[in-house]
């Protein structure tokens, strides 16, 4: 008899961030499908929509790095696995997508069992 590892079931904390994945999917691509069934230059609309877009582009830009660099550095600390997926699903899904997914994976990870305790400084 083989003993596999029980499966973890989401934290209700895990559960709203894969809700506001789910989303920043929708609501991404929705308007990505839009822009290219309309045959719109989805750089150009950006620059010429003035500088609300603009403020709002380096808000999210300068926010997206942001949680680039607490991804890679919060999965290491914590040891998790394949944390290079949740920053490839930034620039190709969407970071609205990404960053959720991650938090549930890393909630998820926290409320393992057989978790040990990461050492301080890494």
């Amino acid at each position: 008899m083989s003993t596999r590892p029980a499966r973890r079931r989401p934290t209700r904390l895990a559960v709203v961030y894969l809700v506001l994945a789910a989303a920043g999917l929708v609501l991404t691509w929705s308007a990505n499908i839009r822009v290219v069934m309309e045959g719109r230059d989805f750089l150009a609309d950006l620059s010429a929509g003035g500088p609300a877009v603009s403020s709002l582009s380096w808000d999210l830009l300068i926010a997206a790095v942001a949680s680039v660099v607490f991804i890679i550095v919060e999965g290491r600390r914590l040891r998790m696995r394949r944390v290079w997926i949740y920053v490839l699903l930034a620039p190709l899904v969407a970071f609205a997508v990404a960053l959720p997914v991650f938090l549930a994976a890393r909630e998820m990870h926290l409320s393992a069992p057989d978790r040990t305790e990461p050492t301080p400084g890494g």
